[in-house]
């Protein structure tokens, strides 16, 4: 029983980073002498060139046959989400929230998260090369359609695009290290399968060190000083809500199309899931002129913690339901 009650260690150690982004935050400073964006870039490349070495080029192939699986985790991702903030924006119109509103359209609007989809993903046993290929995806959809959810509600409009970083960290972080670990993967493929575990330990690493860094930020600034405690509590509840309300709804979608278990996890994970890394670059797209980028990236912020949390527990036991029996993926 009391095995059952334990929390999960990464979940601890999610907390301990963000305790330490407050009181330690000098590593992750903007004038720190560590270049923690660097390190994390690298850290994103390597983990992907580690899955392409443990990816069999037939494994990615049958799992980009999945069309069923693509389209429910997009859907989700971009039209779920927001469809669920929409139907309040009538209440709040012309009103002192409509800005509180506003950051969560901004929220729901975006793409998932590539690097923890996929880790989760793996850690539940799910489909692995439909996560890569979803969460990877995502980003270059979200270029589009992000923008065209906000712009309507956006009174400054007058800000131009330029997502070119974003199509370049993209393809420098994610699908080259993935495209060169699949074609190493006859000289290294074995040596990555043996040490599973410890490249599992390194994912986790660099996910602890996002954090840190993401929330060292936030700390620097101050951007949870822009609204009230009460309304922080309100967003906090709001966001888990959103989140479970979500996580709901896939499952159901899951059952109603017929997936497997594996397909089923890697639906839930990834089309529940929001990239604060994308949503950091698209707010000073979108509101880089304005003061109020803080305050738009606040429910991010709360979400974005909340969703790693609840997800690698659900992750763990969900790899302990399918049997690890020492074979723990990456």
């Amino acid at each position: 029983m009391l095995n059952k009650l334990r929390i999960d260690t990464f979940v601890i150690a999610i907390v301990i980073s963000i305790i330490l982004a407050y009181f330690f935050p000098q590593l992750g400073a903007s004038d720190s002498p560590v270049p923690m964006s660097l390190i994390s870039s690298l850290g994103i490349s390597f983990i992907f060139f580690f899955y392409g070495l443990s990816l069999s080029s037939e494994a990615i192939r049958n799992g980009l046959k999945n069309w069923k699986l693509h389209v429910s985790v997009q859907a989700s991702t971009f039209v779920l989400f927001p469809l669920l903030i929409l139907p309040f924006f009538p209440l709040i119109e012309d009103t002192s929230y409509e800005l509180l509103w506003l950051a969560f359209l901004f929220m729901a609007a975006l793409p998932s998260t590539v690097s923890s989809s996929v880790v989760m993903v793996s850690m539940a046993k799910g489909n692995l090369p439909g996560a890569i290929f979803n969460a990877s995806i995502s980003g270059i959809i979200g270029i589009v359609l992000t923008p065209l959810w906000m712009l309507p509600f956006v009174k400054q409009t007058d800000v131009a695009f330029d997502f070119s970083s974003i199509y370049l960290q993209l393809i420098t972080e994610i699908v080259i290290p993935l495209v060169l670990g699949l074609f190493l993967r006859r000289f290294f493929g074995t040596w990555a399968q043996k040490n599973k575990r410890t490249l599992n330990k390194f994912d986790k690493f660099i996910i602890l060190l996002i954090i840190y860094k993401s929330f060292v930020q936030s700390f620097e600034d101050d951007i949870f000083s822009s609204v009230s405690l009460l309304e922080m509590i309100a967003m906090v509840v709001l966001v888990l809500i959103l989140f479970f309300v979500v996580y709901s709804l896939t499952g159901w979608i899951g059952k109603l199309l017929k997936f497997n278990h594996a397909d089923q996890i890697t639906n839930q994970f990834c089309g529940t899931k929001k990239s604060l890394v994308h949503g950091t670059v698209f707010s000073e797209a979108l509101f880089g002129q304005t003061n109020i980028v803080g305050i738009m990236l606040l429910p991010l912020m709360f979400y974005h913690a909340l969703q790693i949390l609840i997800i690698s527990v659900i992750a763990t036991k969900k790899g302990k339901e399918m049997g690890d029996s020492g074979n723990s993926d990456q």
